[in-house]
C-alpha cells in the first residue's frame, strides 16, 4: 500500500507537466497578407535621378529643324564613307593594272626584211624563245604534201603560217621545255636533245616523245617584212 502511493506521487508532478505542455499547443492561424489595390508609385514619379532620354530625346513636332539637321548630318556621313569605300576600290584596281614596261614586254616588233631562205633566226619575247624561219618553195611544197596520218598532232602546214614563205613558233620543246636545235633532227627542223624529239619545217612534232606541235605565238604583219608579236 505504501508503495503504491509513493508511485502515484512521482506520476503526479509528470502527468500535470504533461497536460500543461499540451495546453500550450494551441493552433493560431497563419498571418493574413491584405492586399491593396490602391495605385503604387513607378520610379519616375518617386523621382529619378537618370533624366537623360528625356533631356537627349528631339521633339519631331516641336523640334522639325533639329529633326531634319540630323537627317543631313547622317546622309553626309553615308556619303563620305561611301566616296572613301570608291576611292579605296579604284586605287587597289589601277595597283593590280600593267605598268607601261610590262605592256611594252607583251609585244615586240621584229624586222624580218633581212632573214634569206633556208635560214632561222631566234628572237626573244617575253623571256621565251622564238623562232623565225624563211622558208624555201621546196621547204612549203614538201610541208604541204605530208599525209595527215603521219603527223600526231595532227594540223595542216598552211594552218600554221600567215604567209607561206614565214613560220613563226615559240622555240620550246613540248615535252619538258628545253630549246631544241636548228636545222636539225631527222626532218630537218628542229631537234630537241634532251629527250630525242624531232620537229619538221613546219614545227610539228614528228619522232620522239613530245605530244605536241611547236606552239605558234600571236602575231600579225605590220608590214610585208615587220611582224608584231603578242
Amino acid at each position: 500500500m505504501n508503495s503504491a502511493l509513493r508511485a502515484a506521487t512521482r506520476l503526479a508532478p509528470r502527468a500535470a507537466r504533461s497536460s500543461a505542455f499540451a495546453s500550450s499547443k494551441v493552433f493560431t492561424p497563419a498571418p493574413v497578407r491584405v492586399f491593396s489595390t490602391q495605385h503604387t508609385q513607378h520610379n519616375d514619379e518617386l523621382g529619378s535621378v537618370d533624366h537623360g532620354y528625356t533631356d537627349e530625346r528631339v521633339d519631331k513636332v516641336a523640334e522639325p529643324d533639329r529633326r531634319a539637321f540630323s537627317y543631313l548630318m547622317l546622309s553626309s556621313v553615308r556619303f563620305a564613307y561611301a566616296s572613301f569605300a570608291r576611292v579605296m576600290v579604284v586605287k587597289f584596281v589601277s595597283s593590280m593594272s600593267a605598268t607601261a614596261d610590262v605592256l611594252a614586254m607583251a609585244s615586240a616588233e621584229f624586222d624580218i626584211g633581212e632573214i634569206k631562205e633556208g635560214t632561222t633566226i631566234t628572237v626573244k619575247w617575253r623571256g621565251k624563245p622564238v623562232f623565225i624561219r624563211h622558208r624555201t618553195p621546196e621547204e612549203i611544197a614538201t610541208e604541204a604534201a605530208v599525209p595527215m596520218s603521219h603527223l600526231r598532232d595532227q594540223e595542216a602546214d598552211d594552218e600554221r603560217t600567215h604567209k607561206p614563205q614565214w613560220l613563226i613558233v615559240l622555240g620550246i620543246c613540248t615535252h619538258l621545255g628545253c630549246v631544241p636545235i636548228n636545222n636539225a633532227g631527222d626532218y630537218h627542223g628542229w631537234f630537241c636533245p634532251c629527250h630525242g624529239s624531232h620537229y619538221d619545217i613546219s614545227g610539228r612534232i614528228r619522232k620522239g616523245p613530245a605530244p605536241l606541235n611547236l606552239e605558234i605565238p600571236p602575231y600579225k604583219f605590220l608590214e610585208d617584212t615587220k611582224i608584231l608579236i603578242g
